[in-house]
């Protein structure tokens, strides 16, 4: 099955799937659910999204808890609608929590900054008004109160999610050195694709695994199914494979995000743009050979050159003489220039001020006639 992962392995792919998915659908609401126990001490929360298979569709990886690199935090990737696509921005582990969207991803990520916990020295404290702990297992704990002002499930960035623009100081915090996701985070997106209950299309917006205690644990008592679904479900109108396409500006300067395949549904934006010689309208008027000389007296009437002469009768050239059409078979004894006229006339058109040759005094041969 054939699915763009939305994790990366290494800092270095990373930089390949930031911005590496354009989709002309969006994504369903997010779903309501619990959070599960944090297992222990040195765990980090990470908020559940919607990851996209060409295959499929949209499916959901579940929130779960990862044993965090000291000192760092992680940013949640995000989905944004821009031109008519929905891309995804992948999520790093930084010293601060930077842009995700405005989304509100829950339990701590209110859509701006982080308030679930905080680093002091090598050991993580958890606002316990915001992440639920159990305090016979974890010590480090406070509690602060939160207030989040926007309570929308909504799950994307731009019109008709959430309107949000990154703050000065999210601008300054994205330019600072990241890490890509962890290998337990990567294996546990990998793990959501197999789960065909997971996918959009079987659960309508509420998969029965919303989140685990650990990453790839999709059974025990620990599992926590969703307990509504964000907002109503709406099917899309078009299969995954009409739903990938190119979107344009490769906003971000990310070459992945610029997928040359078109779509069957003749949307403008996912069209391949046409090269030189490389025209996809083959059967146009334009490009019928016969209508060459046509254009080739065009182009001689718009840029006017000096005409040539046969050496024959010092007369000018008949423009006739230009259309092989007219001549289809010149005598073989007199190997007349015509033959070659369009090219030079081609050539001229391209150089207007250049000198045209005079290769009626190099080419033809004595006239045996005389």
């Amino acid at each position: 099955m054939s699915t763009i992962s939305v994790l990366s392995l290494s800092t270095a792919s990373q930089a390949q799937v930031g911005i590496g998915i354009s989709v002309r659908v969006g994504p369903p609401a997010l779903p309501v659910y619990a959070q599960p126990l944090c297992p222990g001490p040195g765990y980090f929360w990470t908020p559940g999204y919607w990851a996209w298979s060409d295959d499929d569709g949209y499916y959901w990886v579940p929130g779960t808890w990862v044993v965090a690199p000291v000192g760092m935090l992680w940013t949640p990737g995000y989905w944004a609608f821009s031109d008519g696509f929905y891309g995804w921005r992948t999520g790093y582990w930084g010293p601060h929590v930077g842009f995700y969207g405005g989304i509100n991803y829950g339990f701590g990520y209110g859509g701006v900054g982080f308030y679930g916990g905080e680093w002091r020295g090598r050991s993580f404290f958890y606002n316990r008004s915001v992440t639920n702990v159990n305090v016979t297992n974890v010590t480090n704990v406070y509690n602060r109160t939160v207030i989040v002002n926007n309570t929308r499930n909504v799950s994307f960035n731009g019109r008709g999610g959430v309107e949000a623009r990154p703050t000065p100081q999210e601008e300054r915090f994205s330019r600072e050195p990241h890490n890509a996701a962890l290998v337990a985070q990567t294996q546990h997106e990998h793990a959501a694709r197999q789960n065909r209950q997971l996918f959009a299309s079987e659960n309508h917006g509420r998969p029965a695994i919303a989140a685990t205690a650990k990453p790839a644990e999709f059974n025990g008592p620990h599992v926590e199914p969703a307990r509504a679904a964000g907002a109503p479900y709406r099917a899309p109108k078009i299969t995954p494979q009409e739903a990938r396409g190119q979107a344009p500006g490769n906003r971000g300067g990310n070459r992945t995000f610029n997928d040359t395949r078109s779509v069957g549904n003749g949307n403008a934006g996912g069209r391949v743009a046409a090269r030189p010689g490389n025209d996809s309208r083959n059967n146009s008027p334009r490009n019928d050979p016969r209508n060459h000389d046509a254009r080739v007296r065009n182009q001689e009437a718009r840029n006017p050159q000096p005409r040539s002469f046969d050496a024959r009768n010092n007369q000018p050239r008949n423009r006739e003489q230009v259309s092989s059409r007219d001549n289809p078979r010149p005598n073989r004894q007199e190997k007349p220039v015509v033959q070659n006229r369009p090219r030079a006339v081609q050539e001229r058109a391209v150089n207007a001020n250049r000198t045209p040759a005079r290769p009626e005094q190099r080419r033809n041969p004595p006239d045996p006639r005389h």
